[in-house]
């Protein structure tokens, strides 16, 4: 039996369609993808927290959802970048309740329920991606008709839903919700990497495993004096940077001593907070598989897979680093690097699932500086 549902933006407008997945109350900030395979990478990066997933393309769903496997300690195979949905809610032209894939073992509808998220069908999705990019990235609810009860975001952070509220994951510092709990290694390299996990996707792990490198996971708000690593990896993840608790005091600490640093995403935001720049929640946000990029000094330009909805502002970044990438269409800052220490970050994913995989040479070099020291 079909159910249906409503998405309410926080300007009033409704949007109707088909309801797959969970029949729940959901709120979130409205994202977009330009992706044409990837979703189940895309709802399982810890980066897409507390927001609502609007698919440009119209066949999602069509191969179905890979096998994940039972050991929850393993390192989760491609086709995810976490054990668990971290999307508040998704938006599609269109679903395929058929599927097509050896390796698929569930449709995308059983795999929402299974994670109690919910799913609209139907939409204009072109229409409401323009109207994302017009309201500077508005907050939305999916509603269903008859709903069953209200999406949990992360294993302990409840939203209370109610008709008149819509959740901001800016508002709140989520990195509790969405990093491990525990420190945890993996591979036996012969150089240490400290992966500061802030909402870490997979593929950064698989990448640094790839290159021979031993990888300890540590909570976002480990006491960083207590780790012993050749290196420091500051992850992707969801929310204002400013809003980490005490991680960009302490990676400022990271600073003064010469081991390699490298920051992707949200962990290039915390970086340049904690050296003294500036950040900027942007009008519209950088969201796609598709977003430009232009190394500094150069002619040559990487196309690069992007979440983010804040900048570095380019006036505030200190005599000693220099912009290291800009993005091609707006000229924001997507990367910066020090002059004479091995620390540099960038906005966008380098590890790109999914993605383009025109910058994964920025981890390969990380750990050659990892290797030359």
């Amino acid at each position: 039996m079909e159910k249906f549902g409503s998405l309410i933006l926080n300007n009033g407008d409704v949007f109707s369609g088909r309801l797959i997945g969970a029949p729940v109350h959901s709120s979130g900030e409205m994202v977009f993808t330009t992706g044409m395979v990837g979703y189940s990478e895309t709802l399982t990066d810890p980066s897409y927290f507390g927001q609502i997933i609007i698919f440009a393309y119209p066949l999602i769903g069509n191969y179905g959802i890979p096998t994940l496997p039972e050991d929850p300690g393993a390192i989760i195979p491609a086709g995810f970048e976490s054990r668990s949905i971290h999307a508040a809610g998704a938006i599609l032209a269109m679903d395929s309740p058929e599927v097509y894939h050896w390796n698929s073992i569930e449709a995308l509808d059983l795999w929402l329920k299974k994670f109690g998220v919910p799913c609209l069908v139907g939409l204009d999705t072109r229409h409401l991606i323009q109207l994302t990019r017009d309201l500077k990235s508005p907050l939305g609810r999916i509603e269903p008709k008859e709903p069953e009860g209200n999406r949990r975001l992360g294993d302990s952070f409840s939203f209370e839903l109610d008709k008149e509220h819509f959740f901001d994951p800016g508002d709140f510092n989520v990195l509790p919700y969405i990093s491990s709990h525990s420190r945890k290694i993996y591979g036996k390299g012969k150089r240490r990497v400290a992966l500061i996990d802030c909402g870490v996707k997979w593929n950064i792990i698989r990448q640094l495993l790839a290159f021979d490198c031993e990888v300890e996971l540590i909570p976002w708000d480990t006491d960083l004096k207590t780790v012993d690593a050749s290196g420091w990896l500051i992850s992707n993840g969801p929310g204002d940077p400013e809003n980490t608790g005490n991680l960009i005091s302490q990676v400022k600490n990271l600073v003064d001593d010469v081991r390699p640093i490298l920051g992707i995403c949200l962990g290039h935001q915390i970086l340049c907070l904690a050296i003294g720049c500036k950040t900027q929640k942007m009008a519209f946000g950088h969201r796609s598989h598709n977003q430009p990029v232009q190394l500094c000094g150069t002619r040559k330009g990487f196309i690069t897979s992007q979440n983010h909805g804040y900048m570095v502002l380019e006036d505030s970044i200190p005599n000693e680093w220099d912009t290291w990438f800009i993005n091609a269409n707006d000229k924001t800052i997507e990367g910066i690097k020090h002059r004479s220490k091995p620390f540099f970050s960038c906005q966008f994913h380098p590890e790109a699932a999914g993605g383009p995989r025109d910058t994964d040479w920025i981890i390969s070099d990380f750990v050659a500086c990892l290797k030359d020291r």
